[in-house]
């Protein structure tokens, strides 16, 4: 690490010549590899955009000038450029660096990116207060990638871009993938679209001659360009999306040649107008393994980085994940009825929707990275005779929020909604907690809201969710590895708005929802506590309440998600509204403040909801 020993800051990266630069690309790659190998992280990402991010703090003056990272998966090289090297080894644990760039972390950290599709309109906002704000020198550059592309987002930023004053750069990063491989009609636009160098070159060169000359002002550019865009389709058999926004299109180039990169980045810095930049760039570029696998390599968990043998836990009896119990029964579900099919806004293999792809793949839909669309796109089919399984991270769901009501529960349509990663998701941190869904969704008409407590419960859930006449149904379950081994079970019916007791007790009644209950099966060992699974958040088990209220005075409710407006309001409220007044103590994630992130047995015990917690609870 000759180079990369020697930089803290871009300041120092740009005391190095361009020669140097392909040296400190390769040291920076090696860097990432060496430490993820031991501190899992996203490694493909970050490795297919070293050369890109070196050349951005190189030619660029970070942290004045300002750099848009869209969707922080591949920002682990921008960190350890801008002094985070020696901290870098807490990265995604407790206490240590942000899993994503944050500017609560860091002035080169411009802005939030966990979810996908933001940065052109933060960058917008950038570029038009630097010019309200006197700025006029300060650059903004966005980068985003092919797959965030295909988000609703980002083309209602291109389109404000196009229309509003601004000088600032766009970078397409086309890699042909967000974590599975980018899907849609954007995709394929991008495969054949390509402007010759030398036209390039010669547009760029005459653009100055007129600037020296004076004869080039804003109607007259307007003109020159559309002609130039004109005479460029032409040449190219082939309309360009972006000139005909009037952003001006340069490319597409090699995103790994940092001279290239370099040359390109100064020639175009300081044109006046929006511009986007399309670069060709490989995912987990320079390490072989993640080259041949890039999916299975965006995130690996630990590896040997000489061998790149990843260090899977092949234990079989380790409980399956919730997610493939999710994809197996779904498939199940499908060969037993003809009408069920699959939608993903981009993650079949995260949400385990790829295990019914590959044998039902006209019956399944990756939309691309477009929630909202995948609900409303749902809801179509719903409407004419289709049961939909939606499958969307919790997290993620939040941008469809308008979707879900408007398209799909108003007009009350069997749309089943499988929300993965739902509550505390560990090491990914509060962009990607799934805390909200249930208190966002609660108080919407015609909502089945539902959590099971494991596997069987979720393949009966799933059963029932397609059965005739059930609607918009909810079901959410968490990252991560369930409890049963065995985990497949006959499929039966659970009536709706029923719960079950888990252990008859008193003194003190514990009711939960969802897989959070078995920290309360171990909470309650050696105490007489009574335990509720109440299974459905809505409709609640207005039975179940009904005997806790009469025979308990302590109650204590248990949920994965934030306290404000879930399992405990809604229990608060019925007791409220039938004349009971028990002391309740609601237990979850906390309310108007964002749990940061670690493992989620560190963070389940820093907000009170693993066993010891719910223990005490139960016995003060």
């Amino acid at each position: 690490m000759e180079l990369l020993n020697h930089i803290k800051y871009p300041d120092d990266l740009r005391k190095l010549s361009v020669d140097q630069l392909p040296e400190l690309c390769q040291e920076l790659r090696e860097d990432i590899v060496k430490e993820l190998s031991v501190n899992p992280g996203h490694l493909a990402s970050s490795l297919g955009v070293v050369e890109l991010t070196v050349a951005l703090h190189y030619v660029y003056d970070t942290p004045e000038d300002r750099i848009v990272w869209d969707v922080g998966h591949q920002a682990y090289g921008h960190k350890i450029l801008t002094g985070r090297r020696e901290q870098f080894c807490t990265n995604r644990k407790l206490g240590g660096i942000r899993p994503f760039p944050s500017p609560y972390e860091s002035d080169y950290d411009t802005f939030a990116c966990g979810h996908a599709s933001n940065s052109i309109s933060a960058a917008l906002g950038m570029a038009v207060a630097a010019k309200k704000t006197g700025n006029q020198e300060r650059r903004i550059v966005a980068v985003i990638g092919d797959g965030a592309l295909s988000g609703g987002l980002a083309f209602e930023g291109l389109n404000n871009v196009s229309s509003s004053p601004n000088d600032m750069l766009i970078v397409l990063n086309d890699n042909n993938m967000s974590i599975d491989r980018s899907v849609g009609g954007m995709k394929q636009y991008l495969l054949g679209l390509n402007t010759n160098k030398t036209y390039n070159a010669i547009k760029f060169k005459t653009t100055q001659w007129l600037h020296s000359k004076g004869l080039m002002n804003d109607d007259r550019k307007k003109g020159i360009q559309r002609l130039s865009n004109a005479i460029k389709s032409a040449i190219a058999h082939q309309q360009n999306i972006f000139d005909g926004m009037d952003i001006r299109y340069f490319g597409p180039f090699d995103g790994h040649d940092i001279k290239e990169l370099v040359r390109i980045l100064n020639q175009i810095k300081d044109m006046k107008g929006p511009k986007l930049l399309h670069l060709h760039t490989k995912k987990g570029h320079g390490y072989a393994p993640a080259e041949k696998d890039v999916t299975t390599w965006h995130a690996p968990g630990k590896f040997d980085p000489e061998t790149g043998e990843r260090l899977v836990d092949k234990d079989p009896n380790k409980p399956q994940k919730y997610q493939d119990v999710f994809g197996h029964t779904l498939l199940e579900l499908a060969q037993q009825n003809p009408k069920i099919v699959g939608v993903t806004p981009a993650m079949p293999s995260g949400c385990s929707m790829n295990i019914m792809m590959k044998e039902m793949p006209e019956r399944t839909f990756d939309v691309g990275i477009a929630e909202g669309h995948a609900v409303t796109f749902s809801g179509g089919m719903a409407k004419d005779g289709l049961i939909p399984f939606c499958n969307i991270y919790s997290a993620f769901s939040q941008r469809a929020f308008d979707n879900i009501i408007h398209d799909v529960a108003l007009l009350n349509l069997h749309v089943v909604f499988c929300f993965d990663r739902a509550g505390i998701v560990g090491e990914d941190g509060p962009t990607h907690h799934g805390a909200f869904d249930m208190v966002a969704l609660r108080p919407v008409p015609h909502l089945t809201i539902a959590s099971p407590m494991d596997e069987h419960e979720l393949r009966r859930l799933m059963y029932t969710a397609q059965l005739p006449d059930k609607g918009p149904f909810v079901i959410r379950y968490p990252r991560g590895g369930g409890v049963l081994v065995d985990w497949r079970c006959p499929f039966e019916e659970i009536k709706v708005g029923t719960g079950r007791k888990m252990r008859d007790g008193e003194g003190v009644a514990v009711l939960s929802i969802g897989p959070i209950g078995n920290n309360v099966t171990k909470a309650i060992e050696g105490t007489t506590a009574a335990h509720y699974d109440m299974r459905f958040l809505k409709p609640i088990d207005e039975d179940i309440l009904e005997e806790v209220a009469k025979k308990f005075k302590h109650i204590i409710t248990v949920e994965n998600g934030v306290k404000n407006g879930g399992l405990g309001s809604a229990v608060l409220e019925w007791m409220n509204d039938h004349g009971y007044a028990p002391r309740i103590t609601r237990l979850g994630m906390p309310d108007d403040r964002f749990v940061e992130h670690g493992t989620v047995d560190e963070l389940q015990h820093i907000v009170g909801l693993d066993a010891e917690s719910i223990r005490k609870a139960i016995v003060s």
